[in-house]
């Protein structure tokens, strides 16, 4: 072979070994990327235990570029244009981070903004860089936040449909909203998909303030859990933490007492009273017959009894046997002591057991087939 013809054999070898690296280092990033798509999904894990990582504050956080999700940092004049100089009007509520405007950014998005005095902060910067990491079909996501003029704001995606608390407790069998029983099953599903995401984290994110006020749901009511992380941060920047919330307080794990400790197991013990306003369609207020597993075995027991206890508005759309399950799930959830309630990825199954045998029971049997009392049989097995 002439050098020549060895040269241009050489240089064409040379050409696709290069061709094939490329072609490896695209397929490579193209699977981290997709290995980080499914971290953020509805079913994936944030375990970055095959990919590079370090940790913050104890949690592993990916360091890949393609499709991280990084908080945003705003700046006082695009926030005061998109709520139109925090006016009234775009004032929609109320939480423990404070008052919570609705706003319109320059590209079109729209965002809830939460607001509240404090000075600027590195460690503000940094728990909101973390929280921002964590996506999830069934949280809300955080998307930035802006440290000016004597504030400290958070902004979040905006969630059309509002809080739960908007379609629950108006209790009037005339009220505009009426969320049947397989609907309400799929919000319950999609809130403890939330919690259940937090809770597989490593190591896990305990919420600290899960309530009914927290599950927002969409234009499709899909349920987004709010507020993840938000107790962690205020306890970060100031003395204050979960017991700065406003508004109405639910029923709090009695296990915790005054030490304050919340843990997974608190967090379910509140999902117990998500599924109990579910049920009802009432705010759960404090009681104080509430304070043990047997009282409360009695307190539902005589509700049953009294034929006060369901969502009149459900009347017709459940099967006795899918909202019998569902209040024992919900006792389950909120039985003392605590290590003996269901972690949320145990709820999270009976909720789609629930679901999937109402939704059989009811193509057989034809909607309008839930029957009042219940008490009778609620009891009689496990």
């Amino acid at each position: 072979m002439s050098k020549s013809n060895a040269a241009v054999v050489g240089g064409a070898a040379g050409a696709v070994a290069f061709l094939a690296i490329v072609i490896l280092l695209v397929w490579v990033c193209k699977l981290q990327c997709k290995n980080v798509g499914n971290r953020n999904s509805e079913t994936g894990s944030s375990d970055p235990s095959a990919l590079g990582k370090s940790s913050f504050n104890g949690y592993f956080i990916f360091h890949i570029d393609c499709g991280a999700h990084r908080a945003k940092q705003f700046t006082m004049i695009e926030l005061e244009q998109a709520t139109k100089q925090f006016s009234e009007s775009t004032l929609i509520g109320y939480g423990s981070f404070g008052p919570v405007y609705k706003g319109l950014l320059c590209d079109g998005t729209v965002v809830a903004i939460k607001r509240r005095p404090g000075p600027p902060q590195q460690d503000f910067v940094a728990e909101v860089s973390f929280l921002s990491e964590f996506r999830h079909r069934n949280l809300v996501a955080l998307l930035g936040y802006c440290q000016e003029s004597g504030s400290q704001m958070l902004v979040f995606e905006h969630v059309p449909n509002g809080s739960m608390c908007n379609h629950l407790y108006d209790t009037g069998i005339d009220s505009s909203t009426k969320i049947e029983f397989k609907q309400r099953l799929s919000i319950a599903i999609g809130g403890a998909k939330g919690l259940c995401h937090l809770h597989g984290l490593r190591p896990p994110l305990v919420h600290k303030n899960f309530k009914t006020a927290n599950v927002l749901v969409d234009e499709n009511f899909i349920a987004k859990v709010s507020d993840a992380g938000v107790s962690i941060l205020l306890e970060k920047i100031e003395e204050a933490g979960p017991s700065r919330t406003s508004g109405r307080n639910v029923l709090r794990d009695p296990e915790v007492g005054l030490s304050g400790a919340l843990s997974e197991m608190s967090d379910v013990y509140s999902f117990g009273v998500f599924l109990l306003e579910l049920v009802t369609g009432q705010e759960a207020f404090h009681n104080d017959s509430l304070g043990s597993n047997e009282s409360l075995f009695q307190w539902v027991e005589s509700r049953l009894a009294l034929n006060d206890f369901v969502d009149r508005r459900l009347v017709g759309s459940f099967t006795t046997e899918g909202m019998r399950d569902l209040i024992r799930l919900t006792l389950r959830c909120m039985s003392f002591p605590g290590k003996k309630r269901p972690k949320m990825e145990m709820v999270v199954q009976e909720l789609e057991r629930i679901q999937e045998k109402e939704m059989e029971m009811t193509t057989v049997m034809g909607e309008g087939t839930g029957s009042f009392p219940l008490g009778s049989t609620l009891f009689t097995s496990t």
